[in-house]
C-alpha cells in the first residue's frame, strides 16, 4: 500500500474526536485528539484489511506549554503510539498505531499547541465474517527536540501518557467482512466450551482478528524498516543509518532511506603506543533489510548529460565479509581510542563495506527504459567511511560506534554490465555514473543493545528507538 494514495471506490474517510486526560510533568491536563483514516468498505475472511492515511492530531492546552519549555527553540518532533482495539463480536485483539510528525513543529509562546502525526499501521486479518470494528484506546506521545550532531548530547524529551475520558464514543469505524451468506455471521453451534476448544464451528483462536507486524514510524520519504536486535547476545548492537551519496558526474545526490545495521562488537584490546594508552576494537557490521544484507530500495532523479530527466530505483546489496579462522565474519569496523589524559581522548573509527549496485525501474523523460533485471556494477566496490571523536574536558563531539554520529567518505562506482534488453545500454550508465569519486555522508543513530533491555534506546521488542535524519 502506498501512503497518501487516492482512495479506491467504496473506501470511506472516517474520523473520531476524543477527549484525553494526559499526564504532563506538572500534572494531568486535557488534550483534544482527532484520529482519522481511510477505511475500506469491505473485506474478506483470511485476507488482510489495511487502513490508510492514518493521522493522529493532538491539541495541547496552553497550560501545558511550561512543561515543554525545556525542549529548546528549534521546535519538537513527536512520535505517537495509539492503542486500537479490534473486535468481531466477542473476539477482540489490540494493535498499535505509530506515527511521527516528520519535520519539527514550532512550540508557540501562548495559546494551544497543535501537532499531527502520521504513519503506516499494521493490517488486520479477520477470522470470520461480520463487522470488524476499530476502537481508540490509550495514547502515548513522546516530544523531543531535533537531534544535533553532538553525539554526547542526549536531547531532552517529554512523554505524555494519556487515557480517554469516560462516557465518550470511541469507535472509529467498521469494515464489513464477507465470507458467509448470512449477515452478520451466525453464532457457532455447540456449547461455548466446544467452540472454544475447536470441537464445533469456528474456534475462538481462528475467529480472533489477527494483527500484522507493527509498522515503523514514517520518516520523510521513507520508512524505518524492521530492525530487531539479538536479545541474547551481549555483544550485539542494531542501529538505524541514513544519508546522502553524491553522483559526481550528474552533480546530484541520492538520498538513501533509513536502513538497519546489525553490529557484532569485538573484544577491546589495550596497547601502549608512543607513551599513550590505545583501546582498539574490531567489530562487524552487516546490513539487514527483510532478512537480506542490503539497503532499502532508493529512488533517484537526475539530469543525465545535463538535460535529460532520468529516474531509477537503486538497490544496494552488501557482500558480507568472509569468515575468519574462528568461523565468524571478518571485522569491517576498526576503532582506535587514544586516551590523552583525564577527561580527554580522541578516536577514529573506519568502516569498509563491500557493495554492489543494481538499477531497475528506469524512466527517461517519463518513458520506461527496459534495462532488464541484471543491470548492475560489473564488480563489487568498497564504500569507506570514517568517523572522528574528540573528548575534551569531558565534553564529547563526533562519532563513536556506541553513540552514533556522522560518517563521511568517498566512493567510485565501477562500470556497469548486464543493462538492456535487446540492446546494450552498459555504456550509457557507465558514462553517466561510473568512474568519478562521489562524496558520501551517512548518519548513524545511537544503537540499541537489545540484550540490555534499555528502553531509552530500545523498544520492548529490541528495535532502536532513535531514527536518524540525513545531513547534506
Amino acid at each position: 500500500m502506498i501512503p497518501g494514495a487516492q482512495a479506491s471506490a467504496g473506501d470511506r474517510d472516517v474520523h473520531i474526536d476524543v477527549k484525553y486526560g494526559c499526564d504532563f510533568p506538572s500534572g494531568n491536563k486535557p488534550v483534544s485528539v482527532r484520529v482519522s483514516a481511510t477505511v475500506p468498505e469491505g473485506g474478506e475472511v483470511d485476507k488482510p484489511v489495511q487502513l490508510r492515511d492514518v493521522r493522529t492530531e493532538l491539541t495541547l492546552p496552553e497550560a501545558g506549554l511550561p512543561d515543554l519549555a525545556g525542549l529548546g527553540a528549534a521546535g519538537v518532533e513527536a512520535e505517537t503510539k495509539l492503542t486500537m482495539g479490534v473486535a468481531q463480536g466477542e473476539h477482540t485483539a489490540e494493535t498499535e498505531w505509530i506515527g511521527t510528525t516528520g519535520d519539527p513543529v514550532a512550540v508557540p509562546e501562548t495559546g494551544e499547541f497543535a501537532l499531527t502525526s502520521s504513519g503506516d499501521v499494521p493490517a488486520v486479518t479477520a477470522g470470520s465474517s461480520g463487522d470488524l470494528t476499530f476502537t481508540a484506546g490509550k495514547l502515548t506521545a513522546v516530544l523531543t527536540p531535533p537531534q544535533t550532531s553532538d553525539a554526547d548530547a542526549e536531547p531532552a524529551a517529554v512523554t505524555l501518557t494519556c487515557a480517554p475520558e469516560p462516557d465518550q464514543e470511541l469507535g472509529l469505524g467498521a469494515v464489513r467482512i464477507a465470507g458467509d451468506p448470512e449477515w452478520p455471521s451466525p453464532e457457532p453451534t455447540g456449547t461455548k466450551e466446544d467452540t472454544a476448544s475447536g470441537d464445533s464451528g469456528t474456534s475462538r483462536d481462528e475467529a480472533t482478528p489477527k494483527v500484522g507486524d507493527p509498522a515503523q514510524p514514517t520518516l520523510q520519504d521513507g520508512k524505518a524498516p524492521v530492525c530487531v536486535g539479538d536479545q541474547e547476545d551481549q555483544f550485539s548492537l542494531n542501529a538505524y543509518v541514513t544519508g546522502y551519496a553524491n553522483v559526481a558526474k550528474l552533480k546530484a545526490a541520492t538520498l538513501f532511506p533509513v536502513a538497519c545495521t546489525q553490529i557484532e562488537q569485538g573484544a577491546t584490546v589495550i596497547k601502549i603506543q608512543d607513551g599513550l594508552v590505545h583501546l582498539f576494537q574490531d567489530s562487524t557490521a552487516i546490513l539487514d533489510y527483510q532478512g537480506k544484507p542490503k539497503l532499502p530500495p532508493a529512488t533517484g532523479t537526475f539530469l543525465t548529460f545535463g538535460f535529460m530527466p532520468t529516474t531509477a530505483t537503486l538497490e544496494m546489496t552488501q557482500i558480507p565479509p568472509a569468515d575468519g579462522p574462528d568461523g565468524k565474519p571478518s571485522p569491517n569496523i576498526h576503532s582506535d581510542l587514544k586516551i590523552l589524559g583525564p577527561g580527554n581522548s580522541e578516536a577514529v573509527t573506519t568502516i569498509e563495506l563491500q557493495l554492489q549496485l543494481r538499477l531497475y525501474d528506469v524512466k527517461v523523460n517519463g518513458v520506461a527504459l527496459d534495462v532488464g533485471g541484471n543491470c548492475r556494477t560489473e564488480r563489487p566496490f568498497t564504500l569507506p567511511l570514517r568517523g572522528d571523536m574528540l573528548l575534551k574536558d569531558g565534553v564529547q563531539t563526533g562519532y563513536t560506534l556506541a553513540t552514533g554520529g556522522v560518517l563521511t567518505g568517498q566512493v567510485t562506482l565501477p562500470p556497469f554490465s548486464g543493462c538492456g534488453v535487446g540492446e546494450d545500454l552498459d555504456d550509457i550508465f557507465t558514462a553517466s555514473i561510473s568512474g568519478v569519486p562521489g562524496a558520501v555522508k551517512q548518519v548513524q543513530a545511537p544503537p540499541c543493545a537489545a540484550a540490555q533491555h534499555d528502553q531509552t534506546v530500545c523498544t520492548e521488542d529490541g528495535q532502536p528507538v532513535h531514527v536518524p535524519k540525513p545531513e547534506r
